[in-house]
């Protein structure tokens, strides 16, 4: 509304003392309609008391930095030979290009057990070599990953604490549009900042995500604000801030949260196995447009549409057909085909599912059995800790042995080393990539989960017998933890 038109001058006759007074009896209206608007009034009319969420809610949310090293391209090599004399003194003059270079970030979080189990993004703690979390009371503490999952985005820490206040997980299935909600995090640094907003939109698929549907609102969420929660009105999270749209890298509107529900099962996965196991079906889908529902007899655009079924998959053995179109999932209904992939990831491996598809004009119900995701990436089994002092982790990034892989090495049992920590012990240790890890204090090592139990029961600051397989050559190695 545009106040000048009330104040606008008049300047004929007798009208110009009367449109002077007109401001004043507005005012003295607006006066009494204001002195009428209580704290009561406003919360009779809907409105959240976000004062209460965040004074019983704030303290639990936590300000996550790190610091890590990134690796700079190796500095090309010069024969100074072949240079005249004054180029010769000049390459040869060169400064040694460092290996890397301290980096440092931060990003938010919030405490989900009194003993110090912390939820935040994969991306906030994505290759870092230090994470610290300080709590509102402004103690710090060093953390440790449990686990990180980067299809979801979600990452599990660890600090050593007692008693320390904790959020209520909520339930992110039955969110509606226009809902309220309210973020609290760190953006840009600045701590337990909080910004409210409503829910713009549910089940929102991005390009770049296919097992995660994002809660879309509209509260302000910047760089900083990634891994704190998304509460409702009853201070339960129902989500964890995630991603923006932006083209400007700030806030624009546009903030994507992960569901809880989908935090809830990887955060306890993460807890007991250190790595997210995710359901598999073996169908290439597509979505169903007008055309495509007018030609397969449907009266709209719904389900996804099979264009192809992988041999001896889940969906094979379960009778799925080429051409048929998923409608439901286990109950629920598949709008588009995108739909789809979060609720196959979220059954447990081995569990049963109930497809309805529509083959040939009939709806039919097919059970499948869901078997495991082989994603290709290895299992994250011991992160590194933050105490290089006492540290029992072993530093290493190890997956299964393949059956032609033991054969090929003439190995029975062991686990591949995938990467290894330079400042972890595996490394000083003289373990390298490519090794497999044969037996740890003369116990076989079958499993990366097995490795992660022997080396958290293991005795630390006295060397243990390592046996790793190089090659065709077995090789001991002496591992003090």
């Amino acid at each position: 509304m545009n106040l000048h038109y009330f104040f606008k001058p008049v300047a004929t006759g007798s009208l110009t003392k009367r449109v002077r007074f007109l401001p004043v009896y507005l005012l003295m209206s607006v006066a009494i309609v204001i002195s009428t608007v209580t704290p009561a009034t406003v919360m009779a009319q809907g409105l959240p008391d976000y004062e209460k969420l965040v004074r019983e809610q704030g303290s639990a949310v936590v300000k996550i930095s790190v610091t890590g090293r990134v690796q700079q391209s190796a500095q090309p090599h010069f024969d100074s030979q072949q240079f005249p004399e004054p180029l010769r003194r000049y390459f040869e003059n060169l400064p040694q290009q460092p290996e890397g270079r301290p980096t440092a970030g931060f990003g938010s979080g919030f405490v989900i057990s009194e003993d110090g189990l912390i939820v935040t993004n994969a991306h906030v703690v994505d290759n870092a070599s230090e994470i610290s979390v300080a709590l509102p009371d402004r103690r710090e503490f060093l953390a440790t990953l449990v686990g990180s999952d980067e299809r979801s985005d979600i990452a599990l820490l660890k600090i050593e604490a007692r008693g320390l206040p904790t959020l209520s997980l909520g339930d992110s299935d039955n969110l509606n549009v226009g809902q309220w909600v309210l973020a609290i995090g760190s953006p840009f640094g600045f701590e337990y900042t909080a910004t409210q907003g409503i829910i713009s939109a549910v089940s929102r698929s991005l390009p770049s995500e296919n097992y995660v549907s994002f809660i879309q609102t509209d509260a302000a969420v910047n760089p900083g604000n990634s891994g704190g929660p998304l509460f409702n009105t009853d201070g339960e999270v129902i989500g964890v801030n995630s991603q923006i749209f932006s083209r400007s890298g700030g806030y624009q509107g546009l903030s994507f949260a992960i569901p809880v529900n989908v935090v809830k099962s990887v955060v306890a996965q993460l807890k007991d196995n250190g790595y997210v196991s995710r359901g598999w079906l073996g169908v290439l889908i597509q979505n169903v447009d007008r055309d495509l529902a007018e030609s397969f007899g449907l009266d709209r655009p719904t389900g996804a549409l099979v264009s192809k079924v992988t041999a001896q998959s889940p969906a094979a053995n379960a009778g799925v057909n080429t051409g048929d179109i998923i409608l439901s999932f286990n109950g629920v209904e598949i709008e588009r085909s995108s739909n789809l992939p979060p609720l196959v990831g979220l059954i447990p491996v081995g569990d049963q599912a109930e497809m309805e598809v529509l083959r040939n004009g009939e709806r039919i119900i097919l059970p499948v059995t869901i078997a495991e995701l082989d994603d290709g990436e290895p299992r994250l089994v011991q992160t590194r800790s933050n105490d290089k002092q006492d540290d029992p982790k072993l530093g290493l990034v190890v997956s299964e042995v393949t059956d032609a892989q033991k054969n090929e090495l003439g190995i029975d049992n062991g686990v591949l080393v995938e990467q290894v920590d330079p400042a972890g012990p595996a490394a000083a240790a003289g373990v390298r990539q490519g090794d497999v890890v044969v037996s740890l204090n003369q116990t076989l090592v079958t499993s990366a989960q097995q490795l992660a139990e022997l080396v958290s029961d293991a005795p630390q600051g006295r060397p243990l017998p390592l046996l790793i397989q190089r090659g065709d050559s077995p090789l001991y190695s002496a591992l003090t933890l």
